[in-house]
């Protein structure tokens, strides 16, 4: 299959690359207080957007997950003064430090607090209470002006036990597109979920997982949509996705099981036709285990896979 080349998401990151570079020259300003951080890294840049993006990129590649404080649903140090001391926080933290420095630069921008979903385990299983915040930025008066970002997703991961905690800056997280947005995070506001997505918290954990590079490469929407594929051994499951076409997709592998019983298929024939990705795999084993999408070695989203004869 040849490759679909020149990404949409490099030319994204390309709008921003004068910003993100002032950003990490500026370094961590440890020796200054929020309000001059604040001031000081949106300084240079006149538009409103720009100005939020140097905001995200500072905080996203300067302050760290609390995986502690996020394992136990701590949020006593969640004020923007603690966040910068500490260097740390939870989600309600990052966007609650993204909020009072987008106000100090006359950005207006809302905290959302909601759900996310980060591994095949929280599959059909709805968390008892709000898990996740996030905010959205207004830079005009239409619905179509206000805008996701999530600069605690941008600032890294952490492991399955939220015990370790990996820097790894994203930038796709800022002014997401809404329609993966929307398949990752679930408002605890349904007005505040900008576009079509989940109509219930249930639909939304009965979802395939997204991981970070659906956003890398423009994944619109996923099928199977429901994250629990059945099937049989002697029958296929097709995948499909829309993406912009200017993805650069070269390779597409399963990744199945997990631990020392982990296995990645061979590369997908796969199929790009009037803007989607589609392909076909047969499982002839009978099992239940976790299946990824990889894109070019990086997962894109999560199933719960049940073979039967």
């Amino acid at each position: 299959m040849t490759a679909i080349l020149c990404s949409t998401s490099i030319q994204a990151q390309s709008k921003y690359s004068a910003v993100d570079a002032f950003v990490k020259q500026a370094g961590i300003l440890d020796s200054q207080n929020m309000a001059t951080v604040a001031r000081t890294i949106a300084k240079p840049f006149d538009d409103p957007e720009m100005k939020a993006r140097a905001i995200y990129t500072w905080i996203a590649t300067n302050i760290q997950m609390d995986a502690k404080a996020m394992r136990n649903g701590d949020e006593r140090k969640s004020l923007p003064e603690e966040v910068m001391k500490n260097r740390k926080a939870t989600a309600q933290g990052f966007a609650t430090l993204f909020q009072e420095m987008s106000s100090l630069n006359n950005i207006r921008c809302l905290i959302i607090n909601g759900y996310s979903r980060n591994n095949i385990e929280d599959l059909n299983n709805p968390a008892d209470e709000i898990n996740h915040s996030w905010n959205v930025v207004q830079l005009g008066q239409s619905p179509q002006q206000w805008f996701y970002v999530d600069v605690c997703k941008a600032s890294g991961f952490l492991d399955e036990r939220k015990n370790v905690f990996t820097p790894s800056f994203t930038s796709q997280y800022f002014f997401a597109e809404r329609p993966i947005f929307n398949l990752d995070h679930y408002p605890d506001n349904g007005a505040w979920q900008l576009g079509p997505g989940p109509k219930s918290i249930r639909e939304f954990y009965s979802l395939a997982v997204i991981h970070p590079a659906a956003y890398v490469y423009q994944v619109q929407k996923l099928s199977p949509a429901q994250g629990l594929i059945k099937t049989k051994t002697k029958a296929k499951v097709n995948f499909s996705f829309p993406v912009t076409t200017n993805s650069g997709i070269e390779k597409i592998n399963l990744l199945m099981g997990t631990g020392k019983r982990q296995q990645k298929s061979e590369p997908m024939n796969f199929d790009y036709s009037k803007g989607a990705i589609s392909f076909s795999y047969q499982f002839k084993n009978e099992d239940s285990f976790p299946v990824k999408i990889l894109i070019n070695d990086h997962p894109v989203a999560e199933y719960m896979v049940e073979v039967s004869e």
